[in-house]
Parts: structure tokens; C-alpha cells; sequence
């Protein structure tokens, strides 16, 4: 059914794996097309009780967006492919069911947008998760800038977003940004446990504790993802992101320009 991801429905529980360990599961378009029809099954589908999202092999949970893309677009393009990351991590963080994210490895850019759209975490020792778009002359463009505030404060998401810096597991759940650190081996087995109590609870109680919660936040976040989106689109009428990306693809150091 998918080119780019993999997906199975065991006891109640659909599990989505990025499949493209050979990029480090990055994100292109069309694995976004195709979780936004996963995330579809786990709203329409009554055999679905909860979900899981995972990357495939132990490198990376997803490394990043396929910077090759960025190159091409216009700021026009660039709003409109944040507008559509913006839909599907919306509705992966407003879905009346549960989607937990098993992080394993690079949880980078829109990895770790992803990671933190999900209802929450669970991380193996090996996790890194990171924010680094201003390495490449952009910024977070699918709800970054405003989801790691919201998990791990103004200050501490402001560092990590302006120093590109990358932390793991261990700090990253002293930070909240994570709810459990487990080996490898335990990643998906401890997540699938966690799956389970909750599906022992009652379900239309458990989707009014995610709206609720959800609630907290929508006053003052829609401004603040659609400032995200516009900025992020500018980015793109700007020579700095042309050298990050081109940068980034010959494998050296970008020369911003501020330009």
C-alpha cells in the first residue's frame, strides 16, 4: 500500500514505520502524502484503538526533511509545504486516539516536529533529538517553533533552536521532552506496554483528556504556528538558504551571508 512507509495492526494497535533507512527515514513529500493516509486509518479505522510511530533500523527515527527538495521552491511553496506539515502533525496531535512516537536514534528537524506532535515519547539510550534548520539558513516550518516551548520552556527551546545543538535521551527527558529512555532492544516492546494500559481505559475518557489538554494550549498557539508558517516561507526568497542547503548536500560548512 506505501512506498515509504510500513504498517501493521496487532491487538488494536497500528504501528507506522518510516521506511527509508538508506536516507536516515527523512522526510520528502511523499512520505508525508502517505502518513497523512495512515494518520487517516487511525481516525476512520474501528479495529484502531491507538497508534505508534516509529523509524525503520536503529540510525535514526527521522533525520531531517530531503533538503534537496528546499531548493527548488519559491516562498510561496515553501508556506504551502509548511501549511501541509502543519495540517498532518495537527491532526496526529488532535487524533482522539493515542499516537506515541518510539524514538530511535536522530529525531532531527521535522523528526523531531513529528515526535512532538505525538500525544508523547518514549526514546531509546541512543536517541538525539535537535532542531538544527539554522545550520541551513531556515527554521522549524512544521510546528518546531512552538511545540518544543511548549514541552520544554522559552529559554531552553530558544538555545537549542539558535545553537543547532543536539541532545540525548537522558536530557531530553530531564527536559520533558521525553517521557521514557529504554535500550534498543526494550524501545518498542516498552512503548507497546504503554499502548496497552492505556487501551484498558475508557476510550471516549481518554479522548476527552487529549482535547482537553490540547485545549490548554489553543489560545495563544494558532498565532504563533502561522507566524511559524510565514516566516518559514520567507526563508525561501533568501540567498542564506540557498548556500545552507547547497551546503549541506556537498557535505561543507555553509558561508552565511545574512543576504
Amino acid at each position: 500500500m506505501y512506498n515509504t512507509l510500513s504498517t501493521e495492526l496487532k491487538d488494536g494497535i497500528l504501528e507506522i514505520t518510516i521506511n527509508r533507512p538508506d536516507k536516515m527515514n527523512a522526510l520528502n513529500q511523499e512520505v508525508m502524502q502517505e502518513l497523512a493516509l495512515a494518520i487517516d486509518e487511525i481516525y476512520t479505522n474501528p479495529g484502531v484503538d491507538a497508534a505508534l510511530i516509529t523509524g525503520a533500523g536503529q540510525k535514526a527515527f527521522i533525520a531531517g526533511a530531503d533538503i534537496s527538495e528546499f531548493l527548488s521552491l519559491s516562498p510561496e511553496q515553501g508556506g504551502e509545504l509548511a501549511k501541509k506539515g502543519h495540517t498532518i502533525f495537527q491532526r496526529i496531535e488532535e487524533s482522539h486516539k493515542p499516537i506515541v512516537a518510539a524514538v530511535n536514534g536522530f529525531a532531527l528537524g521535522g523528526g523531531c516536529e513529528l515526535a512532538m506532535a505525538c500525544h508523547f515519547r518514549v526514546a531509546s539510550d541512543n536517541a538525539k533529538f535537535g532542531q538544527p534548520e539554522v545550520n541551513l539558513g531556515i527554521i522549524p516550518g512544521y510546528g518546531g517553533t512552538q511545540r518544543l516551548v511548549q514541552l520544554i520552556g522559552k529559554g531552553k527551546a530558544l538555545e537549542l533552536m539558535m545553537t543547532a545543538d543536539l541532545i540525548g535521551a537522558e536530557e531530553a527527558r530531564q527536559l520533558g521532552l521525553v517521557n521514557h529512555v529504554t535500550t534498543q532492544e526494550a524501545l518498542l516492546d516498552k512503548t507497546r506496554q504503554l499502548l496497552k494500559k492505556i487501551q484498558s481505559k475508557a476510550p471516549l475518557a481518554i479522548s476527552r483528556v487529549i482535547k482537553c489538554v490540547n485545549a490548554y494550549f489553543k489560545m495563544e498557539e494558532e498565532g504563533g504556528f502561522e507566524t511559524e508558517i510565514a516566516e518559514f516561507a520567507a526563508c525561501f526568497a533568501t540567498k542564506d538558504l540557498q548556500e545552507g542547503a547547497e551546503a549541506f548536500i556537498q557535505k561543507r560548512q555553509p558561508q552565511f551571508k545574512g543576504e
